[in-house]
């Protein structure tokens, strides 16, 4: 879920970021060229107070600029303005004829910015706010200023700038906000880091102590944590749920537990009673014998019902243990069981050094021999049962490969239930318990066991053990 979640807030972030950023840069660089303009207004309008007086000496004759004192201060004025600041600018007549310009040769063109610019200022208006200029267009910045007389219009002061210094200063102003939207950005992923993480602690808590529950540790609890009010609810929720399953669970394993040793006391006195009567019976009493194995069978069923109670409530001694020792007497132990159906136990290339795992001795001893019992009983004489020890990076696996017929991908996914039998071995001996005895204690000892085709036929089981302490152990 982090994952998804941190990417959607970096995103949300950026374009929050983005959508306030593009509109502060145009605005920066408006303001940029507003500052250029009122500058050239100013000097506009500074050329105009000049020019008038040279339009007002004479409105009907040219104006000579031999004999014009103020003409000349006009052109003296424009060309020394060109000169210091690269801009050419010009007073011009409602004909476009030149009064002065700078350089002399400049004329407003007939079409362009500077020619929309030069008739709005005929028409009394002052160019005010032209294109904006950004720092990818090499273009020149017209303003025109009017010359009015008697609320006529008589000549236009247009200046023409270049724009190299303005699209500088726009640009280095938006990279300084580049800058500071990048800074932004990092302490924005930094707290989209630090939310997620709030939000999400209590889920990633909530994962693995499911993940605890799911695998027998009923113990496990989520602790009290952070994050919104919503998921803290949801904690306690959990927890309570938690505790009303143990509860639950509990009962059923101490009613399990009781109803098993209740009965067997009764039972054993049933058989011996069975038993006696049997010997008044003629020797080979087909009847007495069917009561005495079904008799039996009730006594094994009820230990394995026991046993089973006992495993899954059985609490966790782990400790660093010698896995390939401990299966070397494990099989060796079964071997004369497997000569006596037999059926050929062997232990292949069992590893010259100790193979440490983290488990319960007791229960992963336990669990092999139903393990091993299971494997035996269903492997025909002349078979074989292949034990062996495989090392990965985080488990130390046992596996157990019987020679049996096997099972189905159906049957697959339900060996280890229980009761469950497959209906084709209904007339192998077992109450159908040994398997999901294994499968608790490995789970209470946090193992864990697997069912898988054997190659080339039969089952696999592989019972796995953790190589490094699990939470909690010790």
């Amino acid at each position: 879920m982090r994952s998804r979640l941190l990417p959607l807030l970096i995103m949300l972030m950026a374009g929050v970021l983005l959508a306030l950023g593009f509109p502060l840069a145009a605005s920066q660089a408006a303001a940029q060229q507003q500052r250029v303009v009122v500058d050239r207004i100013d000097d506009t309008t500074r050329f105009a107070a000049v020019a008038q007086f040279v339009t007002a000496r004479d409105e009907e004759s040219t104006v000579s600029p031999d004999d014009d004192e103020r003409l000349h201060t006009l052109r003296t004025e424009l060309a020394r303005y060109e000169q210091l600041y690269g801009i050419k600018a010009g007073v011009f007549y409602r004909d476009r004829s030149a009064m002065a310009a700078a350089p002399d040769n400049w004329r407003v063109p007939a079409s362009g910015e500077l020619y929309e610019a030069y008739e709005a200022a005929l028409l009394g208006r002052r160019a005010h706010n032209p294109r904006q200029v950004w720092p990818w267009q090499h273009r020149m910045l017209a303003i025109a200023s009017p010359i009015v007389r008697d609320g006529d219009v008589v000549a236009v002061v247009v200046t023409d700038s270049p724009t190299g210094a303005l699209r500088a200063r726009i640009l280095h102003g938006w990279l300084l906000l580049i800058a500071g939207e990048l800074a932004a950005m990092a302490i924005a992923v930094l707290l989209a880091v630090r939310l997620t993480a709030w939000v999400l602690l209590p889920i990633e808590t909530l994962d693995r102590v499911t993940h605890d529950i799911a695998t027998g540790r009923m113990k496990s609890r989520v602790e009290g944590s952070g994050g919104p009010p919503e998921l803290r609810r949801l904690v306690r929720s959990f927890n309570e749920m938690a505790d009303n399953v143990e509860a639950v669970l509990e009962q059923q394993r101490a009613f399990v537990a009781d109803a098993s040793h209740q009965l067997r006391n009764p039972l054993s006195a049933l058989l011996l009673r069975i038993e006696l009567l049997g010997l008044e019976l003629p020797d080979g009493h087909m009847e007495a014998e069917s009561v005495k194995e079904e008799g039996r069978r009730l006594a094994q069923v009820l230990d394995d019902l026991l046993g089973l109670a006992v495993a899954e409530n059985s609490g966790r001694h782990l400790a660093v243990t010698d896995i390939a020792a401990l299966t070397r007497v494990r099989v060796d132990a079964w071997r004369p069981v497997a000569d006596r159906e037999g059926v050929t136990l062997e232990f292949g290339s069992p590893p010259q050094k100790a193979v440490d795992g983290w488990a319960d001795g007791v229960a992963l001893s336990s669990a092999l021999d139903a393990v091993l019992d299971n494997a035996i009983k269903f492997t025909p004489p002349q078979g074989r049962v292949a034990v062996g020890i495989r090392v990965e990076d985080e488990h130390v696996a046992i596996l157990v490969a019987d020679g049996g017929p096997g099972l189905t991908d159906d049957e697959l996914g339900r060996v280890g239930d229980r009761f469950w039998r497959s209906a084709r071995h209904q007339n192998v001996h077992g109450s159908g318990l040994g398997l999901s005895i294994a499968r608790a204690l490995l789970g209470q000892s946090g193992g864990a066991i697997g069912f898988a085709h054997g190659d080339p036929g039969g089952l696999e089981v592989t019972l796995t053990v953790p190589r490094t302490a699990p939470v909690g152990a010790g």
